[in-house]
């Protein structure tokens, strides 16, 4: 399949692993990549630029296909180094980077010198022209179904999807809700030029997290997740547990009082503790209402191939039947 975004990135399918915090490893961005999509590794995962050096250098151990890092720019008082970690990038030969978070407007001058083309996630149109606006070569269309951070807008991929196609020039992809054939059919649909997969690829037999989590996605309903820290204007949607529900009675109980402080036990530290030791109850995990989609851990290239093999089946054939015959 032939976008813009494939010949933008160089890759077979529309299909971009999102970044993803102890999940986008080399192994997982690899398996991706060698698939045909776009692979991340995840840049802050990775406690120092040295040390994502050393991760893209391994994965570019694992494959010749193009894969990209993820870096998200945090509001955190003391930064992480970010110009030593776009060195490290750029000195690792990597020309696709996924920025997050904060706008990357003071950081693309040394991305574009380099020759780096940039994929920045975005909740809304508003911010999406931003990212247009000041050099970015595609965008990442986040809906309110996403894990994660979906912004404060609650805008449905729906909606913003087809409202990003009506105002964007540049390409963009559909993130939130993306599991399936359907869901990259549907994204086509509505304008954008591919997907964004971050839950899906969690439950995959090369995502390089505990088995607890892989199983929790499959067991999981599209009822299970929470949108917890609203009331700090840091809304998230993680996958109920014991230490969630705790964290909501907290924000419940504060109610406009609330400080960041006092969740902290339930937010801070949890990513290890649940992707590496799989203690499921730990605190509040990053997951996607597309849990209640998953039902399975296959391969990465299984889940690739299924949906490519789907998806024309579903173009060429179901959507396909619904037109009229042409009269003879």
């Amino acid at each position: 399949m032939k976008t813009r975004i494939t010949e933008l990135f160089g890759i077979r399918h529309p299909i971009i692993q999102g970044g993803m915090h102890y999940v986008g490893f080399a192994e997982l961005a690899a398996a991706v990549s060698n698939a045909g999509g776009l692979g991340l590794i995840t840049g802050l995962t990775q406690k120092t630029p040295e040390l994502l050096a050393k991760e893209i250098r391994r994965c570019r151990e694992m494959t010749d296909q193009p894969f990209g890092v993820n870096l998200t720019f945090l509001p955190t008082l003391a930064s992480p180094p970010y110009p030593e970690y776009i060195a490290a990038i750029v000195e690792g030969g990597v020309r696709i980077v996924e920025t997050a978070g904060r706008s990357p407007e003071a950081y693309m001058p040394a991305l574009k010198k380099a020759g780096v083309k940039v994929i920045h996630k975005c909740t809304s149109v508003r911010h999406a022209l931003k990212a247009e606006a000041i050099g970015c070569d595609a965008v990442s269309v986040d809906g309110f179904e996403c894990g994660g951070h979906p912004g404060e807008d609650d805008m449905p991929n729906m909606i913003l999807l087809p409202r990003a196609a009506e105002e964007l020039k540049i390409p963009f992809v559909a993130s939130g809700g993306m599991a399936d054939a359907r869901s990259l059919v549907a994204a086509l649909a509505l304008g954008a030029e591919g997907m964004n997969m971050g839950t899906r690829f969690v439950a995959t037999q090369e995502a390089p997290v505990h088995q607890n989590v892989k199983d929790a996605i499959v067991t999981a309903t599209e009822l299970d997740t929470r949108l917890v820290m609203r009331g700090l204007r840091n809304t998230e949607r993680v996958l109920t547990n014991s230490a969630v529900e705790q964290l909501i009675e907290i924000e419940r109980a504060k109610g406009a009082d609330l400080k960041f402080d006092d969740i902290m036990e339930q937010v801070a530290g949890v990513y290890p503790r649940v992707m590496v030791d799989g203690q499921m109850d730990a605190g509040a995990w990053s997951c996607g209402m597309v849990v209640g989609l998953i039902r399975d851990i296959p391969t990465v290239q299984e889940l690739i191939d299924r949906i490519m093999d789907e998806a024309d089946q579903l173009i060429t054939q179901r959507l396909a039947g619904f037109l009229d015959a042409v009269p003879a």
